[in-house]
């Protein structure tokens, strides 16, 4: 006898041809893979419609590659993966969580309830529509047959009520047919289950154990598959199909090379200088500029002070010099002054501070502060020597 039935069988034969990566044959999904591109088998592009590949040399990219293989095309596509699996993954916790799930019984609740209504509504027609064609046959057999245009006319509306009466019988069969995805309910104890795990996907997703195979496994349990379309040097749009049908229209934003590549580049520039030379310093016109809608070349969603910067460089605009966020204490010294002091590296100093092998002040803000005398700088020589193996400035003595 055979060890499985046969619809386990086909089941499995179809998860075997679907783990099977050929995409130019079978256009499968493959199985999920430890790469670092989360919707690798499942991407589609939106220009050409055919199956995405991916390529990891340079950082993971989604490219559309098939018109290049086949007919020796320019790549149809080319998108940074990163983003766009952080888009996805965003909207796919979102899908999984329990305020989701609820919503999602609830309109599953009120779908039933309107098809029901619909059901019942058709089911009144038909039996109004059977009614109307008994009216029209006993019309018929009560006529004169001498009559002939009489009975030709009401055999006609007899026939036209039967054809009208089968046509909402057939339709109203076809509604009762219960479909391969159309479950009538969740069990409760299951419903629970579920929510249960919304609670916990977020924090096993972030988890470092959890391997990139597995988060894909996941995120094929409600994704059947991911259109991209780049829309802008920056930008692309990103709609989800999830498995039933429904999908979420997205739009990430992607890195690119240059600051000259932005969009929004030269109002950016102005922007940047227009501040620079009111007196604001770097970190203060990159959180303007975030406010504003801006973006680093490399950073989706901020301005880097760095990127302030360079502009500000580039186009000869300079800032007044920022005072030190601390004041200067009298008869002690910071690190650096301390390092510049001795001619000793500031690395050295602040090692010896983890270490223990120097004790001394230090604020709440975090700064370090060793006292200015004689007796200090000579324990630190001392202990740069390896004279001694600690020393302690709190009370301006040392020790071996």
């Amino acid at each position: 006898p055979a060890y499985i039935d046969w619809e386990t069988f086909e089941k499995i034969q179809a998860m075997l041809r679907d783990n099977r990566a050929e995409y130019q044959h079978i256009k499968s999904r493959g199985i999920p893979r430890d790469g670092a591109a989360l919707l690798h088998g499942i991407t589609y592009c939106g220009e050409c419609g055919h199956k995405m590949a991916v390529r990891y040399k340079g950082g993971s990219q989604y490219v559309c590659n098939h018109l290049k293989i086949q007919r020796g095309a320019p790549e149809c596509q080319n998108l940074r993966a990163a983003p766009i699996d952080a888009q996805v993954t965003a909207a796919f916790l979102q899908a999984v969580a329990p305020a989701e799930i609820d919503a999602l019984s609830k309109a599953r609740k009120a779908h039933l309830q309107s098809e029901r209504a619909l059901r019942d509504a058709e089911e009144q027609q038909i039996e109004r529509l059977r009614y109307q064609a008994a009216l029209a046959e006993r019309q018929f057999n009560r006529a004169d047959p001498d009559n002939r245009l009489v009975t030709g006319e009401l055999e006609r509306r007899w026939e036209a009520a039967l054809l009208e009466l089968r046509r909402a019988e057939e339709a109203l069969a076809e509604r009762k047919v219960p479909k391969a995805n159309d479950h009538i309910g969740v069990p409760h104890d299951l419903r629970a289950k579920v929510v249960a795990l919304g609670h916990r996907l977020p924090a096993l997703w972030d988890n470092p154990a959890t391997r990139r195979d597995h988060r894909k496994a996941l995120l094929r349990c409600l994704i059947e598959k991911v259109v991209l379309r780049r829309c802008a040097r920056d930008k692309a749009e990103v709609r989800i199909v999830w498995r039933g049908g429904a999908t979420t229209e997205l739009r990430a934003t992607l890195p690119v090379n240059a600051v000259a590549a932005l969009p929004r580049h030269q109002e950016m520039v102005e922007r940047i200088c227009a501040l620079a030379r009111e007196g604001m310093h770097d970190d203060e016109i990159a959180h303007i500029l975030t406010q504003e809608g801006h973006h680093s070349p490399w950073e989706a969603d901020k301005v880097l002070p760095v990127t302030v910067q360079r502009i500000r460089l580039k186009s000869r605009v300079k800032v007044q010099h920022r005072q030190t966020r601390w004041p200067a204490i009298a008869d002690h010294l910071t690190v650096t002054q301390l390092a510049n002091r001795l001619s000793i590296p500031t690395k050295w100093i602040y090692v010896q501070l983890k270490r223990g092998s120097i004790l001394t002040t230090r604020e709440p803000s975090g700064r370090f502060l060793f006292p200015d005398k004689t007796a200090a700088l000579q324990a630190i020589r001392s202990l740069r020597n390896h004279r001694v193996a600690k020393i302690d400035l709190r009370e301006d003595h040392h020790e071996k």
